[in-house]
C-alpha cells in the first residue's frame, strides 16, 4: 500500500508534495517529533501552528523552523493539555486567530510519570495524553470542518500493547498505580479516540489516524529514572531482538504520511506504523495493533466516559 517504510524520513515522505495553503496544527510542537513534523510541513509551504505549554520553547522552535525552511508561516499558541481551562482557552483563541485547520496532529504526550494528577484531578498520563486532546479536538472541530484535508492524527505507541484502557478505573482510584500501565492505557485511548472520531465524523469527510512513531530518543522519557529506562530497554530487547532506534525525522515520518498520503483518502480509524496501516494482531510484541484498541464498543464506552469526565460533548 505504501512505498515508504521503517527507515523513511519526513522529507522523503513529503517529497514532491505542495502543501501551500494548508494549515497544520501540532501539539507538542516545541521539541522532538512535533518540531520535526512542523519543520517538514513548513518546508512544503504549509502554514504551521505549534502548540505547547512554554512560550519561550515555542518561540525557539518556531525560530529554528523559520531559519531552516525560509517560511514565515510558522505561528505559536499556548496549550497545557493537563489543564482543561488552558485547553479551552487555546481552542477559543485558535477559533479567533485562524480561518481553518486542515490537519490536526495530536502529538504531545508524557510517559511513565510518577503518580500524580492534572489540574482537573485526572491521573496525569490519561488526563494529558487522552482527555486533554479529546477536549482540544472538540474545541478545534469547527476549524477542522472548514479545512480541506480534514485529517486528525493521534500519536499512540506500541505501548498500547501493555494493556487496554481500564474503563472502570482509568484514574487508578481503586488499584495500585503503575507508571507503564498508566502509559499503556493512555496510548490505547489514543487509538480508541481515532476509532471514535472516524465513527462520528467520517460522513463529514473528517478522517482520523492513530500513529506509532517507533522508538526514538526524545524528551518523552524525561520522567523516567535510569533504573526505569534500563528496565524498559531490557524488556524491549527481549521482545524484539532486532530493535533499533529511529532518528527523529524517521520517527515523525509516519505522522506526516498519515497526514498527507493519497492512499489514505476517504479512509480512517486505523493504526499506522512504519508508514503503513498495521494489521490487527493480539500476539506480536514487535508490530501490529491489539484488537481491544480498535474495538468499536470500547471506543464508544471511552467516548461517553471522556465526555462525562471533561464536560465536553461533541458529535457530528
Amino acid at each position: 500500500m505504501s512505498e515508504f517504510g521503517k527507515s523513511s524520513t519526513t522529507d522523503e515522505v513529503l517529497a514532491g508534495k505542495d502543501l501551500n495553503g494548508a494549515c497544520v496544527f501540532i501539539t507538542g510542537g516545541n521539541s522532538g517529533l512535533g518540531q520535526e513534523t512542523g519543520r517538514a510541513m513548513a518546508a512544503r509551504k504549509a502554514r504551521v501552528i505549534l502548540a505547547g505549554r512554554n512560550q519561550a520553547k515555542l518561540d525557539e522552535a518556531a525560530s529554528a523552523i523559520r531559519a531552516e525552511t525560509g517560511s514565515d508561516a510558522v505561528e505559536t499558541i499556548i496549550c497545557d493539555l493537563g489543564s482543561l481551562d488552558s485547553v479551552r482557552a487555546c481552542a477559543a483563541q485558535a477559533n479567533e486567530r485562524f480561518e481553518k485547520i486542515d490537519v490536526l496532529i495530536n502529538n504531545a504526550g508524557i510517559m511513565a510519570t510518577a503518580e500524580g494528577t492534572t489540574a482537573d484531578g485526572f491521573e496525569s498520563q490519561f488526563g494529558t495524553n487522552h482527555l486533554g486532546h479529546f477536549a482540544l479536538t472538540k474545541g478545534l472541530m469547527p476549524l477542522i470542518e472548514k479545512g480541506e484535508a480534514k485529517r486528525i492524527v493521534n500519536l499512540s505507541s506500541r505501548g498500547h500493547q501493555i494493556c487496554p484502557v481500564n474503563l472502570e478505573d482509568p484514574n487508578f482510584e481503586s488499584r495500585d498505580y503503575e507508571p507503564f500501565a498508566s502509559y499503556g492505557q493512555s496510548k490505547t485511548a489514543n487509538v480508541l479516540f481515532s476509532v471514535g472520531l472516524e465513527q462520528r465524523f467520517a460522513e463529514r469527510g473528517i478522517h482520523s489516524y492513530a500513529v506509532h512513531p517507533g522508538g526514538i530518543h526524545t524528551n518523552l522519557g524525561r520522567y523516567m529514572s535510569e533504573e526505569m529506562s534500563a528496565a524498559l530497554m531490557k524488556s524491549i530487547e527481549a521482545s524484539d531482538p532486532n530493535f533499533a532506534f529511529k532518528s527523529i525525522p524517521q520517527g515523525a515520518a509516519t505522522s506526516v504520511w498519515a497526514a498527507t498520503a493519497d492512499e489514505l483518502e476517504g479512509r480512517g480509524g486505523v493504526y499506522c506504523e512504519d508508514c503503513h496501516i498495521a494489521e490487527i494482531d493480539d500476539e506480536s510484541r514487535t508490530s501490529g495493533v491489539r484488537s481491544y484498541a480498535v474495538d468499536t464498543g470500547n471506543a464508544d464506552t471511552l467516548w461517553a466516559m471522556s465526555e462525562q469526565m471533561t464536560g465536553e460533548t461533541f458529535s457530528a
